[in-house]
């Protein structure tokens, strides 16, 4: 760190005349600077440095190993370095450096899925604050995260990063996490903007969305965490979008995220080599990461031939140094390399416990009795998954199984079967990059799963009171989910059935843990268990919160923040992803010439907005197994009290919340809209606002108060490029789910129009989707390839 902190220093062969960032204004800076020195500003430094040393104008320059890239420093105007890691889920460093003796681990926060599923904005913030201070006290100036893109897909690679299917709750959350962040003085970068829903060919891919959807699904959640969040940084995304890279769209990074949305921060590129830098800095990009020098000479030779106002750069630069000026490093902040570890940990735990999501529990199976006997199934009983790979990976100190944190709450666990998983686990690593290139393509290998017998499983249903079953998936940033990965495996299925029966024969219950990143089939299997717990991925402390949930130590509350449906293809995007792996029936995917190229290079968004529950609850209800916003508790609530106010564009709604259960709990209450006659096309119903309470003892009341405004409302009209409200009868639904609502309310609201820029066109008409142009009485599901 001395190295860095030096070039705070003056020099002194520095002319006094030289301004002096944080002594003289930022313009007179970029006045003085000469062409070559501005553009040297916009490009990061290349990653042949990253993790050791460097020279940089002469100076020896030390990064934090395995941070993502360091912004140029200038000394000459006190410029320093800057630091930008990867998240979002934890700060992403080395944990070990050479001829260090002290550790660097991070603390691994639950993933954003799991967040979102807490529906509490409050902890989200908590858990940001608590990601902010690690970043602060490991010498990071900026921690690359939250991910915001939307679940348009299941099988997207990255969703485990993203929070949901819903542009609103994934705006909130977002939202949070910045304010969080960035309360500890450190920057917080929203990504990938936007439209970057799969990882298949992600750098090229180029994403057909019409203005409509851009601007209420794939837009929405950034427009949320832009105004309520205020990050110091947004990162643009690989991905194409009609036509133009978003990198290089001018429409996209100006004219809608700055001059609409009135954002004040600095637009840094995803880490990619050179594109069109000329054609990046024009659009609104600050800083090309992870740089290289050549960039550097573009910009010159640009502004030389006539090809780039330097003006345009000037204007860059500006953003830079206001940037700069915010970061710990300016302030010579000395890191102290030991965050609040013990204090993080609970948060993390916490924060999972909250986001963990019964969905079903028959004949009150969980929780489980004090001291049970438990027969746990499943690799990842024994091999938690707290996180997904790539860069949303956290180097933790620990990760607490399942297994061991059944044992330290007191359970009793089957030692037979436990030695079993525990010798599976001795030589898993060993197998595992034996047979990649197998797993990857679905083939069988060996697991304890294949090999218990029925006569195995009898002798542990005579000997324990219950049965625990934990299934896991695994994803992460490069690639996608392939088809098969959404499916229980021949294997699973096999286990899961025979402890059903002979446990159930036995007068036991079973009880299925699924300790994953995204959705998974459910509806043909969800019955034979007893209780069914989504854990997701819960961090370094996701066992114990899991088993915080099942003893009964806390009571479930978190909501599903996208909707399960039967099958992979009822999703209508399903007939719009790269069909690159074989299919759940274990053969390939259709290769006629009419598919086989499809989506290959692009990706038709024809589903327009019809996305997750939106689609579902309004075009194919029949093909939902557990909707968007659904949960169980262990206790129940009664909701009273409902009143509307409605105040210019302001509409507050209160509610009273009553635990009538027996277990103290929180209660998620999620406010929808259902819009009278339309214009356009809309959905049933929208969500609007959301709230979650307190901690509510038995007996115990709570006033609850949501909010949104009316031009909240809006659908977008592309042949006015306006938001237009409908004047009419709107409904509030007051729900616990998209297909549950508990109260009504109605509201009476003249019509609205707002005019916004006519940007962002597709360069080709996008088909409208089967299912919108008939009418619902004739719906045609949508399924199969």
């Amino acid at each position: 760190m001395c190295g860095l902190l030096s070039l705070l220093l003056p020099l002194e062969n520095l002319a006094t005349d030289v301004p002096q960032l944080g002594k003289d204004s930022v313009q007179r800076i970029v006045k003085s600077m000469t062409l070559e020195e501005k553009a040297s500003l916009l490009v990061g430094l290349s990653m042949e440095d990253y993790g050791g040393e460097g020279s940089v104008a002469g100076h020896t320059l030390r990064y934090i190993p395995g941070s993502a890239g360091t912004t140029a420093p200038m000394p000459r105007y006190g410029i320093p370095p800057t630091v930008m890691a990867d998240g979002p889920a934890g700060l992403r460093i080395d944990p070990v450096r050479k001829g260090d003796s002290l550790t660097y681990y991070c603390t691994a926060f639950p993933v954003g899925t799991m967040l979102a599923s807490t529906w509490n904005t409050k902890l989200i913030e908590q858990v940001g604050s608590a990601i902010g201070n690690e970043v602060l006290e490991y010498g990071c100036d900026v921690i690359l995260g939250p991910g915001m893109n939307i679940h348009r897909n299941p099988l997207c690679g990255r969703n485990f990063e993203y929070y949901s299917e819903d542009p609103l709750l994934s705006g909130k959350c977002g939202a949070a996490m910045v304010r969080g962040i960035q309360s500890q003085g450190v920057g917080a970068s929203i990504k990938h903007f936007a439209a970057n829903n799969q990882e298949g060919l992600r750098l090229q891919n180029d994403a057909h969305v019409s203005q409509r959807a851009l601007r209420e699904i794939y837009l929405r959640g950034f427009e949320i965490a832009v105004r309520e969040g205020k990050p110091w940084t947004v990162m643009s995304s690989y991905n194409r979008l009609n036509g133009s890279y978003t990198q290089e769209n001018r429409e996209l990074l100006t004219t809608v995220l700055r001059d609409e949305w009135g954002y004040k921060g600095i637009v840094v590129t995803d880490w990619i080599g050179r594109r069109n830098t000329v054609a990046q800095v024009h659009a609104g990009n600050d800083l090309m990461m992870p740089g290289e020098p050549s960039q550097s000479e573009e910009i010159i030779r640009a502004v030389r031939e006539g090809r780039l106002d330097e003006k345009e750069v000037d204007i860059c630069v500006e953003r830079m140094l206001k940037y700069i000026m915010r970061t710990p490093r300016f302030r010579r902040y000395t890191p102290s390399n030991r965050p609040d570890f013990t204090k993080n940990a609970t948060i993390a735990r916490q924060a999972a416990a909250e986001g963990i999501v019964l969905l079903s529990n028959r004949q009150k199976t969980l929780p489980l009795p004090p001291e049970s006997r438990i027969a746990l199934f499943g690799v990842h009983g024994y091999d938690y998954i707290g996180c997904g790979t790539g860069a949303g990976y956290v180097y933790a100190p620990y990760m607490t199984e399942l297994n061991r944190s059944f044992t330290e709450a007191g359970f009793r666990l089957d030692s037979i079967v436990d030695n079993l998983y525990a010798q599976y686990r001795s030589f898993g690593e060993i197998l595992y990059a034996e047979q990649n290139r197998k797993l990857v393509l679905g083939n069988r290998i060996y697991t304890p799963e294949n090999s218990l017998t029925p006569e195995f499983i009898e002798a542990r249903a005579a000997t324990n009171d219950i049965a625990v079953i934990s299934f896991g998936r695994l994803s992460g940033e490069g690639n996608d989910r392939p088809t098969l990965d959404f499916y229980l495996s021949d294997d699973e299925r096999t286990l899961l059935e025979r402890v059903c029966t002979i446990f159930h024969a036995a007068g036991r219950k079973v009880v299925v843990i699924l300790n994953i990143g995204g959705v998974i089939e459910t509806d043909s299997w969800h019955a034979l268990p007893d209780a069914i717990l989504v854990g997701w991925q819960g961090g370094q402390e996701g066992g114990c919160a899991t088993v915080d949930v099942l003893s009964g130590k806390v009571s479930p509350s978190g909501r599903l923040p996208m909707t399960f449906p039967k099958d992979y293809t009822d999703h209508p995007s399903s007939q719009n992803y790269p069909l690159n792996y074989r299919s759940y029936r274990g053969d390939w995917a259709d290769n006629t010439p009419e598919r086989k190229f499809r989506n290959l290079g692009y990706t038709d968004y024809e589903e327009d907005i019809w996305v997750g529950y939106r689609y579902f609850n309004t075009w194919a209800s029949d093909r939902i197994v557990f909707p968007f916003g659904f949960g169980l508790s262990y206790t129940t609530f009664e909701w009273s009290n409902a009143a509307l106010k409605l105040s210019r564009d302001e509409c507050l709604v209160t509610l009273q919340v009553t635990n009538s259960g027996t277990y103290p709990a929180k209660e998620v209450i999620e406010l929808f809209v259902a819009a009278p006659g339309s214009t356009l096309p809309k959905p049933v119903r929208e969500l609007k606002a959301f709230a979650k309470t307190r901690m509510l003892e038995p007996g115990e009341s709570t006033m609850i108060r949501l909010c949104f405004r009316v031009n909240d409302l809006a659908s977008f009209d592309p042949a006015s490029a306006s938001f237009v409200t409908d004047a009419g009868t709107y409904t509030i639904e007051l729900a616990s789910s998209a297909n549950e609502i508990r109260l009504k309310l109605p509201l009476k609201i003249p019509a609205t129009r707002r005019r916004v820029h006519n940007v962002l066109n597709p360069q080709q008409p996008i088909c409208v989707p089967d299912f919108q142009r008939e009418n619902v009485g004739s719906f045609r599901p949508v399924g199969g390839f």
